[in-house]
């Protein structure tokens, strides 16, 4: 089977949650299947990643995405009815680029990643093709989430975007095949935007062989948090963290460090080791495993979040307890929670790290070990979606048709 894959980061290094599942979703799909690859790119570094991905994907397309040129596109589009999500994420490359893919290597079936890339699957040349959409979150929820938090005049911005991608993810998922996403919370919310799409979990797993610690680690009384700094629930979440919880956790603990681990911290967080030199700014890091390695606590403290949150499923996976906020924890597979601490206000986020810190090393991996994660692997998460997408196929001249039981189990066309 020929499968165009849109995706809208290049899905190498998997090193930010977009990419993650993108990056194993290639992997796994390329194993059985023809996979031509078309993606955006945001700079130049991620483009030069994309040669190295020929020995997966049978053909690798970028095209780069004119940040400043779209950044004034967003500015002029806020009176219309375009989201802000397809402003941003496009490039004036990409309709030469469909089109030349679609008509040298006419694919079976499209397999768009994330509303953003629904947007392309919808349009000439690709609308004549079957397509299914991995949505993983429901994004119009996520930007509910923020308004719901913001002032004026972003909370105008945020609800406007909301309004206008559920609009959008209602017509994507009527005229996808399918619809994925990573969990029960997602499917619900999707459901009641359009009810009548067929929706389906496909839930993330984790590299347990990658992230395995070694026997002989040395930890540090050091609590992590990982993600891309610059992404705006992150950065809110690592600002509460260092500024209400952490000043409470140094009381008890004065030895101990609070490693914000990720690329492109903000100038609000770069700023917070000079009131507090136990904080750690690291900036992009080649590999985040060592620093889950020598971590006795992971964090995950965001106030806002969709989805699953990899980082803590990646910092179970290396050993590490987690303390978790409630919006975290709801979007974790139940393997993972018994491993986690969940909490909400500082005080109580602070005690729950503090209790960990003074736990000792080989009782806090104890409960890292309570999380059975051997049904997470990215292989047995993703296997269902090469039967939807076989399925999608077969049913090209009426792919808005297809009738199935249970993507696990034996379709019914």
């Amino acid at each position: 089977m020929r499968i165009l894959y849109l995706t809208h980061r290049l899905p190498y290094a998997p090193n930010r949650g977009d990419r993650v599942r993108a990056f194993h979703m290639l992997r796994v799909l390329a194993r059985t299947h023809e996979i031509h690859l078309v993606s955006l790119v945001h700079d130049r570094e991620e483009q030069s990643h994309a040669a190295g991905m020929l020995g997966v994907a049978s053909s690798v397309t970028t095209a780069m995405v004119p940040r400043a040129l779209n950044l004034v596109r967003a500015a002029a589009a806020l009176p219309g009815g375009r989201t802000l999500t397809h402003v941003l994420l496009d490039s004036p490359r990409l309709p030469a680029i469909l089109t030349r893919v679609a008509h040298e290597v006419p694919p079976d079936v499209v397999l768009a990643y994330c509303s953003g890339m629904a947007q392309f699957a919808l349009r000439p040349p690709l609308d004549d093709f079957p397509f299914v959409l991995d949505m993983l979150d429901v994004d119009s929820q996520k930007w509910v989430a923020l308004a719901a938090r913001a002032a004026p005049p972003k909370r105008w911005v945020y609800g406007r975007e909301a309004r206008l991608l559920r609009s959008f993810e209602a017509t994507a998922t009527r005229k996808a095949v399918a619809s994925l996403v990573v969990n029960e919370r997602e499917a619900a919310s999707l459901r009641a935007i359009v009810g009548d799409a067929r929706i389906e979990v496909i839930q993330n797993g984790v590299d347990l062989a990658e992230l395995q610690p070694p026997a002989d680690r040395i930890e540090s009384p050091d609590v992590v948090f990982c993600g891309v700094m610059n992404y705006g629930p992150n950065e809110e979440g690592a600002l509460w963290l260092a500024r209400e919880v952490w000043p409470l956790v140094r009381r008890s603990r004065p030895d101990a460090r609070l490693l914000l681990v990720g690329s492109s911290p903000t100038a609000a967080l770069r700023g917070l080791p000079a009131r507090d030199p136990s904080i750690v700014i690291t900036g992009r890091v080649p590999d985040v495993r060592p620093f889950l390695w020598r971590a006795a606590v992971a964090a995950a403290p965001l106030l806002t979040a969709r989805g699953v949150q990899n980082k803590v499923l990646e910092a179970v996976a290396s050993g590490l307890p987690s303390v978790v906020t409630p919006v975290v924890a709801a979007g974790l597979p139940a393997e993972v929670l018994p491993a986690c601490s969940v909490t909400e206000t500082p005080a109580a986020f602070a005690s729950a790290l503090i209790e960990l810190l003074q736990t000792k090393p080989e009782t806090r991996r104890g409960i890292a070990t309570r999380a059975d994660l051997s049904a997470l692997s990215w292989e047995r998460c993703l296997a269902p979606v090469s039967t939807l997408l076989a399925a999608a196929a077969r049913n090209r001249e009426a792919s808005g048709q297809v009738s199935y039981r249970n993507v696990t189990g034996e379709l019914e066309l």
